[in-house]
């Protein structure tokens, strides 16, 4: 069991429409933005995301969650918003592989008032794997991925799973393998729609499932 995650903590701060829990989501993407660049030095690395229906509601210090990790805004000008990323959400998950053009999920904080169309989301990304098959079927598309085993305990058929940030619905487990499916909607306004074989993904597991694992670890010991 990992007793690391990447992203935000969970705070409550003010935003334009009332108060925001920030570091929840829900995993209902709001826009596909655009990365304009990734720069990497010695001293920490900057994330720039174009994102034109978004970026007018958003402030400095806001929590958004770029293909589902949480990270606070730094700044935002002319459409894009700016991020600071630590060197260990760099090595914990794919965005370290972004590219100028790449499109990437984005979702901001959860208001309180908000409706919670998905499942509750932390923005703290589990681990990444890698995607084993990607199909179409009809008008939907199969996703197949690789099961990090120390993860598979968290993993449950018809339970939630967050991947790169969206929502979705466990449709199988196998034995070093899960699946789920994506209606055509979800393919055309999020990144999961380009997802080809051996492409890399943030995985975060229900945190409800995560919980349960623990409490259960404790009472054992």
């Amino acid at each position: 069991m990992s007793d690391f995650a990447v992203g935000g903590d969970l705070i409550c701060m003010g935003g334009a429409g009332g108060w925001i829990v920030g570091g929840m989501f829900t995993g209902l993407v709001e826009e596909m933005g655009c990365c304009e660049w990734l720069r990497i030095g010695a001293e920490g690395a900057r994330l720039a995301v174009r994102a034109p229906h978004i970026s007018d509601s958003v402030r400095i210090g806001d929590s958004v969650a770029v293909n589902g990790c949480c990270l606070t805004v730094t700044q935002t000008l002319d459409g894009v918003m700016e991020f600071d990323l630590l060197m260990e959400t760099l090595r914990r998950t794919n965005l370290e592989s972004l590219a100028p053009g790449a499109g990437v999920n984005l979702e901001r904080s959860l208001a309180a008032d908000g409706r919670l169309g998905g499942h509750f989301v932390q923005g703290h990304v589990d681990t990444t794997t890698k995607v084993r098959s990607a199909v179409r079927q009809g008008a939907d598309m199969r996703l197949d991925f690789e099961m990090p085993a120390e993860f598979a305990c968290y993993l449950a058929y018809k339970g939630s799973v967050a991947i790169n940030g969206v929502s979705l619905t466990v449709a199988e487990v196998g034995s070093d393998t899960f699946t789920v499916w994506i209606i055509p909607h979800t393919a055309a306004v999020t990144n999961l729609g380009a997802l080809e074989a051996g492409h890399t993904i943030n995985l975060e597991c229900d945190m409800l499932a995560k919980y349960t694992a623990r409490i259960l670890e404790c009472r054992r010991d």
